[in-house]
């Protein structure tokens, strides 16, 4: 499959760098290092536990995000990676494992990421997921 405007040389090392950190920061829960990499008006999209949209729009929306996330869920382990880059967006298939602390029952999901940037660094994470 070829994509059309897909990044190649340095814009393409600029933007495996930024999602390393990105990366990097929301696997350690660090919003400070978070916050590094993403603009000031980030928004992150998604649903809660229910299938309602969510929006996590500061430090202390994502900070309260992660408690709750570590309070419900003995494991999370994403695979199945994917990224494609373009210009303006990028995308990021994957495949969640998630442990439930309450009962141990375990949750599968497949799903999608949209990343859009603005100055340099990520402006939008909107993630779609659905159970596998």
């Amino acid at each position: 499959m070829t994509l059309t405007g897909a990044l190649t040389g340095p814009m393409l090392a600029e933007r495996e760098a930024l999602f390393k950190a990105f990366g990097r920061a929301f696997f350690k829960k660090d919003v400070e290092a978070l916050y590094q990499v993403v603009t000031p008006d980030f928004q992150w999209r998604g649903q809660d536990d229910t299938g309602a949209p969510r929006l996590l729009a500061s430090p202390e929306a994502i900070r309260a995000h992660f408690a709750r996330q570590q309070e419900i869920y003995s494991a999370q382990r994403f695979s199945d990676v994917v990224y494609q880059h373009l210009p303006d967006i990028s995308f990021m298939t994957f495949r969640l494992t998630e442990t439930r602390r309450a009962d141990g029952a375990v949750g599968d999901h497949q799903g999608v990421e949209v990343y859009t940037f603005k100055d340099g660094r990520i402006a939008l994470k909107d993630v779609y997921r659905k159970p596998a």
